[in-house]
């Protein structure tokens, strides 16, 4: 298993890299800010997120990854936001902190309809330590590339989101900027990693079946050159204003389990677990991935009442 993973990190920093993608998640519709900016301050109220996935679970150094997401509206029409990201892989050996703040402003475009036009502004710090490698083969002669030490490399997004009370859709690239993290000497493109832009685009629709009954489809598509289109697919249901369960598919990937539990009006849980459905999800040291959700919000004098949302 050591030697799996091994290989696994050795191979990511030989030859050139074209296909790296964002963090992955299962619960997006819960995380919306971290991909799209113009999220921030949608809900109307002051939100706090905080999300921690553990993948392949078994696999001795497995991505993690935690995010955490801050926005409010600060008038009718602006919103701000903050978020983090942070995505470990190797246990330690390669370490992704990304931290952005968000502007948002919203166009009334019906009763009820809205359109709102974000942009983001911040930074990725890269830290790689190549001497972790053996940690997983501790007869391999130390490595010869010096480690690096939170490098620091600006960036910055956009999107657009579209709301009603019962429809949503968005479009935004949170990174423009293709970055490079390594630099080849000379001709020479050894060890060269870009990070390239990724596409997101998310929509839903909310049915009210009864007052105590609501059901919520909802798709993903995460595009990004040089690697597959992602496409998430999920239904979910709203009891009561207060439990959610739900299923999803990742084409080609996993299918997942979600559930939420509005606690009371201000904080909700959530859980999700995939399994996959590639070869990799019948393998004895995977059993599969987990994500914790919790969310806190308060009211502000944009919005003097919390409801649950469902999206």
């Amino acid at each position: 298993m050591k030697n799996i993973i091994f290989l696994l990190l050795a191979l990511s920093f030989t030859g050139v890299l074209k296909a790296q993608q964002d963090a992955q998640y299962t619960q997006y519709m819960y995380n919306t800010l971290a991909v799209n900016s113009a999220y921030a301050g949608s809900r109307g109220v002051l939100s706090i997120a905080a999300l921690h996935r553990s993948q392949w679970v078994g696999l001795d150094g497995a991505p993690t990854t935690q995010t955490l997401n801050l926005h409010t509206p600060v008038s009718k029409r602006v919103g701000l936001g903050l978020s983090i990201v942070n995505d470990e892989i190797g246990n330690g050996t390669n370490q992704d902190t990304y931290f952005d703040m968000a502007f948002s402003y919203t166009v009334p475009t019906s009763e009820t309809g809205k359109l709102s036009f974000g942009v983001k502004a911040g930074g990725h710090l890269l830290n790689i330590d190549f001497n972790q490698l053996r940690n997983y083969n501790p007869s391999s002669a130390p490595v010869s590339e010096a480690s690096i030490d939170k490098k620091f490399s600006p960036n910055f997004g956009a999107g657009i989101y579209y709301r009603t009370d019962k429809f949503y859709a968005g479009l935004s690239i949170p990174n423009f900027l293709k970055t490079e993290h390594f630099e080849g000497s000379g001709n020479s493109s050894s060890y060269l990693a870009k990070e390239r832009m990724n596409w997101y685009l998310i929509s839903g629709y909310v049915f009210d079946i009864n007052p105590d009954f609501k059901l919520k489809p909802a798709i993903l598509f995460k595009a990004v050159k040089g690697a597959p289109l992602q496409v998430d697919l999920s239904t979910s249901i709203l009891l009561k204003d207060k439990f959610s369960l739900g299923l999803a598919y990742r084409w080609d990937a996993a299918l997942s389990a979600l559930f939420g539990f509005q606690i009371n009006e201000k904080l909700m849980l959530g859980l999700a677990y995939d399994r996959e459905t590639t070869a990799l999800g019948n393998t004895a040291f995977n059993d599969g991935s987990f994500e914790l959700f919790l969310r806190f919000e308060l009211f502000t004098r944009y919005r003097n009442v919390i409801t649950p949302r469902f999206f």
